[in-house]
């Protein structure tokens, strides 16, 4: 717990026991979890301090939000270090046409793209679908 409130406040997030565990719970899931999968982990907590959570979780660069086409946002946790700069944080989401689960691939980074004058990025998302490893059976 104490890694979670340091990891908070180096972010300058105030730890609270709400934060602390939508961090907890988040850290312990190996995909990338909708507003709802927290709120049904939840289910004592106000909806609007679960999404604020998250919202402040996002703009302080502790987790990150991925569209991957399904029409529900879905939010991960940073990589240690990482800023969600579009030059060098960005990284390949998957997307399991089977069992409907979105996954971080950290390791493999989007390439950064040289846009023509005049054009900025903001942001950049890359989901790769098809059939995870889990329903695969490999």
């Amino acid at each position: 717990m104490k890694e979670i409130e340091n990891t908070l406040k180096n972010k300058n997030v105030r730890p609270t026991a709400m934060r602390i565990l939508i961090y907890k719970y988040m850290a312990e899931k190996e995909i990338a979890v909708a507003l709802t999968d927290i709120e049904n982990a939840f289910t004592k907590a106000d909806r609007t301090t679960l999404y604020r959570t998250l919202k402040t979780f996002e703009e302080r660069g502790i987790v990150h939000q991925i569209d991957d086409g399904t029409n529900i946002s879905k939010y991960a946790l940073c990589e240690p270090g990482c800023n969600c700069e579009i030059e060098q944080d960005l990284h390949l989401h998957f997307h399991c046409n089977n069992c409907d689960e979105t996954v971080c691939l950290t390791e493999h980074k989007i390439p950064q793209v040289n846009l023509p004058d005049g054009y900025i990025a903001e942001n950049a998302n890359l989901v790769i679908k098809g059939i995870c490893e889990k329903c695969s059976g490999q």
